[in-house]
């Protein structure tokens, strides 16, 4: 196994880096939360002329036709910036999913806008009852009843539903099933189901390695300016270990999520378990990095005006999305230790029948 980045790659995710910090500053993640659609503006046709949307779409529907390793990073990076977009939905899960099982015609029809930028795609999974960002997307998929199947969003009935990031529009969806257009049902085709979940899971995982790196950084500007008794706060002890703790579990949860991209692009056997462990190992990581972040911060941490709380609530509402880290444990140790003789949650159960 290869352990590192090409230089491409490394190249990519700087590239797209720069354009985020342009297209997507905090004031834009702050005006996401107050506007009619919940989106940053421009970031993502930026993103799409870069080719970041289509990726996952292969260079037949034009895109790029590339990899879970080569979007790793990429995630990463929307994830620094908090970015407003169902990115992951679109490009890591959808795009992937409706090429893996979609009929010609329903390939021929949507992945060449999904490349373009043209069309977001959202998308509704067993366990996730609200969809993200449907109230911008211009096809759903989703999983209900052991089916899957996709709906143009204009047939569907939207209801917004509260969600802790005010960025992240939340929406419970009702349609007509005489307008469902179906995907797979039964056993066929479900370990591509699973995948997609599998890349749901991974693809919000990278994104909180980068909110957490974001929140480490301007923790640490932070602790060097702010000065109590004379001196900076970071000179203190306690500070230094608060950070050093939140560095230590940020570093030890990067080579995870990218071991699990490295699995689910060379499509392991074990790239379920390797997914649950890193969406784990993030959540906790990014959890821990926000908690000392507000700690660090003091009584400013706490308030709306100031920045800190748009990227601590979004790693709240990603460390939830996707599986929690309890469903992942358990996901974790139903593939080392075999099915458990107690009760187990049910979407474990309705999502191991169809492994």
């Amino acid at each position: 196994m290869r352990f590192a980045f090409t230089d491409e790659q490394l190249w990519f995710r700087d590239a797209v880096r720069d354009l985020l910090d342009k297209e997507c500053p905090p004031e834009a993640v702050r005006y996401a939360w107050v506007n009619h659609d919940g989106r940053a503006d421009h970031a993502w046709e930026a993103l799409a002329e870069m080719g970041v949307i289509g990726l996952t779409v292969s260079e037949a529907y034009g895109g790029l036709g590339l990899t879970d390793l080569d979007l790793v990073l990429l995630l990463e990076e929307t994830g620094r910036v908090a970015l407003p977009e169902p990115i992951v939905e679109t490009t890591a899960v959808a795009a992937p999913l409706l090429e893996a099982v979609g009929s010609d015609d329903l390939k021929a029809a949507w992945l060449p806008r999904i490349a373009a930028g043209e069309a977001i795609v959202a998308v509704g999974f067993v366990g996730t009852p609200f969809v993200l960002h449907a109230n911008v997307a211009d096809l759903l998929v989703l999983e209900r009843e052991d089916r899957l199947f996709a709906l143009p969003a204009d047939r569907a009935t939207i209801e917004q539903q509260p969600s802790v990031d005010g960025a992240r529009r939340l929406y419970t969806v009702d349609w007509n099933r005489n307008d469902e257009i179906p995907l797979v049902s039964g056993t066929e085709g479900w370990h591509q189901v699973n995948a997609a979940f599998d890349r749901g899971a991974l693809g919000t995982a990278a994104q909180l390695l980068g909110l957490a790196d974001h929140l480490l950084a301007v923790t640490v500007d932070y602790v060097k300016q702010r000065e109590q008794f004379g001196v900076p706060v970071g000179s203190f002890q306690a500070v230094k270990h608060h950070l050093a703790d939140a560095l230590l579990q940020l570093e030890f949860a990067r080579p995870v999520v990218y071991h699990a991209a490295y699995s689910m692009a060379h499509g392991l056997d074990t790239r379920s378990r390797d997914v649950s462990m890193a969406k784990c190992y993030a959540s906790r990581a990014a959890s821990l990095v926000a908690r000392k972040a507000l700690q660090c911060h003091g009584a400013i941490g706490y308030t709306v005006e100031y920045d800190l709380h748009l990227w601590m609530k979004r790693v709240w509402a990603l460390a939830a999305s996707w599986g929690d880290a309890s469903y992942h444990r358990r996901r974790v140790a139903l593939d080392v230790l075999g099915p458990p003789t107690g009760p187990s949650g049910p979407e474990l159960r309705n999502r191991s029948a169809h492994a």
